[in-house]
């Protein structure tokens, strides 16, 4: 097996934590991986661009959500693959490609060799695996990190959307392909390289994460009762077909809104943006997914 490296957050655990890793490790004889722990997920890609220099040609990544998406930025166009142990509360990237919450199947997988080109989404400068949010996905992120989140985990953005629900909407024009697509009153903007949610919810069941496109959702309802609407259609992997979703596929999204909006990337916040310029990377980055994943 080629060099490889594990970057591992302190704060995420999975099954038995660092410690089975090593164990697991230490079975495939490879318990002399190049081994870096951060402290945070920002930290993330200096570790990564640490590992390559120091010679690794696949990265093991060992978190969430927040620790992939620095990852795939980092990885993005380069040739070194990237395996996932997926140690966090969402793991959407994992789950969408179908690599299970399991220290030793998600190891057999990352080390193994079955690997998948893979598109990203590239917004203002910075790469995403699964998608981005605008307005309220966005606040219900950031209102649900820390103490609440640890404490109700995925409850935690259900009570945290349900608070920001009235204050969520925001003006904005969104362009695709060229093409004047939505102009008006939204409350959430989604663009998705992946289609599953939290909760195993196919909000966009068509998207395919190697395809070249990406899918584009706006929600214009208003009211808690419309949002409910909205969001029970979403659960039943109706979105299209309900009054309050439009829905639109395309390689190059302009958003213009008409006051500075949070945004998020793959669960983690970024700061308020008012022009969001997003497009298609296609198959820039090398993923180790199971060998029957479609």
């Amino acid at each position: 097996m080629s060099k490889f490296a594990v970057i591992a957050h302190q704060g995420k655990t999975l099954g038995g934590g660092l410690d089975e890793l090593r164990e697991e490790l230490a079975s495939y004889n490879e318990s002399d991986a190049l081994w870096i722990e951060v402290r945070k997920s920002r930290f993330v890609p200096k570790a990564i661009r640490k590992a390559i220099k120091k010679g690794a040609e696949l990265i093991v990544v060992w978190g969430g959500d927040g620790s992939v998406q620095r990852a795939v930025d980092t990885l993005a166009g380069s040739s070194v693959p990237l395996g996932i142990l997926p140690a966090g509360t969402g793991n959407l990237f994992a789950t969408n490609l179908g690599i299970p919450k399991s220290v030793p199947e998600a190891l057999a997988i990352a080390l193994g060799a079955h690997d998948r080109a893979l598109d990203l989404g590239r917004v203002n400068g910075e790469h995403f695996g699964v998608m981005m949010g605008i307005g309220l996905d966005a606040k219900m992120i950031k209102d649900a990190d820390g103490s609440l989140k640890d404490a109700l985990g995925r409850l935690a953005y259900v009570w945290t959307g349900t608070k920001n629900v009235n204050a969520s909407s925001f003006e904005a024009k969104i362009d695709v392909d060229g093409e004047r697509f939505f102009t008006g009153t939204t409350g959430c903007v989604l663009v998705a390289n992946m289609g599953q949610l939290t909760g195993g919810i196919d909000a966009f069941p068509d998207a395919v994460p190697d395809d070249g496109v990406l899918d584009i959702g706006v929600i214009t309802a208003e009211s808690l009762l419309d949002w409910t609407r909205a969001l029970s259609r979403t659960a039943l992997g109706q979105a299209a077909d309900s009054p309050f979703v439009e829905m639109t596929r395309g390689r190059r999204i302009n958003i213009k809104t008409n006051r500075p909006v949070l945004y998020e990337l793959d669960g983690g916040e970024r700061e308020k943006a008012e022009k969001l310029k997003v497009r298609t990377k296609a198959r820039v980055i090398r993923v180790k997914v199971p060998q029957d994943a479609d």
